[in-house]
Formats: C-alpha cells, sequence, structure tokens
C-alpha cells in the first residue's frame, strides 16, 4: 500500500472528484477543507487498508477498484462502486475499527483524516459543513440498513422453507419406518 498526500488546485477540483455523492454534498469552501484533510491510498490486490482493532480516525472513499470488509476472516461484502464510503462510523464517533478492509485487484482510495478535519474546521464553528457531513451519513445508513434488512427477509424466508422442506422429509422417514 502506498499513500500520498492528496494535493490540488483550489480553483479547479478534479472533475471526478466532483462526481463523487459524499464530496458533492459539500460547499466549494468545505470540499477545500476536506480535500486539505485528505491522502490519497493506492492499494495492490489482498493490501490491507484499515485492521480490525485498530483506532479510527479516516473516513474512506472508493475512488477506483474493489474493497471487501473482512470479519473474522470471512468476506462480508464487497464494494466496487467509485464513491463508495467505508470507515466512516468508527472514525466519525473515534471508536476503534471493527472489521479489516483489504483491496481486491488495483485500488484508488481518497483517505480523509477526521481529527485533523475537526481541528481545522472546530464543530461549533462550522455547524453547516457538520449537518451536511452528517445528513450524508445519516442517508448511507438508511440505505445500507435497507438493504440489509431486504437480505435478512430472504434469508429468513429461505431458512424457513428449509425447515418446512426437512420436516417433511423427517415425517416421511418416520411414516416409512412404521
Amino acid at each position: 500500500m502506498q499513500e500520498y498526500a492528496y494535493i490540488h488546485d483550489e480553483d479547479h477540483i478534479q472533475e471526478n472528484l466532483m462526481k463523487v455523492p459524499f464530496l458533492e454534498s459539500f460547499s466549494k469552501e468545505h470540499l477545500d477543507q476536506v480535500l486539505h484533510a485528505s491522502a490519497l491510498i493506492k492499494g495492490e490486490d489482498g493490501d490491507i487498508l484499515i485492521r480490525d482493532g485498530e483506532d479510527a480516525s479516516r473516513i474512506f472513499i472508493l475512488l477506483v477498484g474493489k474493497i471487501a470488509v473482512e470479519k473474522d476472516g470471512d468476506r462480508i461484502v464487497e464494494m466496487d462502486t467509485v464513491g463508495d464510503l467505508f470507515g466512516e462510523l468508527a472514525a466519525l464517533k473515534g471508536e476503534q475499527r471493527s472489521a479489516t478492509v483489504v483491496s481486491v485487484g488495483k485500488t484508488l482510495c481518497l483517505a480523509v483524516d477526521q481529527r485533523f478535519l475537526e481541528e481545522v474546521l472546530p464543530r461549533k464553528e462550522n455547524e453547516p459543513f457538520y449537518a451536511a457531513l452528517f445528513e450524508f451519513i445519516a442517508k448511507l445508513t438508511t440505505k445500507r440498513l435497507k438493504a440489509t434488512s431486504a437480505y435478512l427477509a430472504k434469508v429468513d424466508q429461505e431458512l424457513r422453507a428449509l425447515k418446512k422442506k426437512s420436516a417433511g422429509a423427517t415425517e416421511a422417514v418416520g411414516a416409512t419406518k412404521s
């Protein structure tokens, strides 16, 4: 994994960054501050971007490639959409990471240092900025919760069908023994 300071021209923000949903929620002035608090992370296949249990201060935005979220060695989810955000909850709450994130192939991420951002833009003095940030995080969390709920409903339905099928098979075996 390689890390580079993100240096940008305040008068010209790259067009591909302006299309990232997380970044487009900020005013030009606030976006400049976010980018000043950022680094570019280049990953190769298998590189660990986030390690379970580490202290968290960065929010990551996927710009290129695919990442996998893993917990206890099991792959939980993969993300491959430009603008996918990860690591945001632990970073915002100042908690330890709850999963490991690895590169799947070559990746490029923008890592926003939340602690540095709070030094540059104190919450009490920049309420509109933090309102936009937390609104985006709330929308993202809601979207993920809906997807998780739909997935769990599908798994529940499949489990019920398997139990019913298993119960029927057990009854059939019991009937043939009688």
